[in-house]
């Protein structure tokens, strides 16, 4: 098993933000630390591949996007 070096910080946050915070990892039964250490985990590890990125900027353009012929799709799912 790999062994995750923590090095310690600070943030300054809006009081407000804070006890957001530490209700929503309450209502998870997670520390604070754990808790925005997994969202900021979450965050930056969500990065679209370019696959992904090309779809998106397809879907998002003028181009008439591809369309199924559904006349025999009743037929094709019976035969499977």
């Amino acid at each position: 098993m790999e062994t995750v070096v923590r090095k310690q910080t600070s943030f300054r946050l809006s009081e407000t933000l804070l006890e957001q915070l530490k209700v929503e990892a309450n209502k998870v039964n997670r520390s604070l630390n754990n808790f925005v250490e997994n969202a900021l985990m979450e965050l930056v590890s969500k990065k679209p591949n370019q696959t992904t990125i090309d779809a998106i900027q397809e879907a998002r353009s003028d181009k008439e996007l591809e369309t199924l012929d559904l006349t025999n799709f009743k037929e094709y799912v019976a035969g499977l």
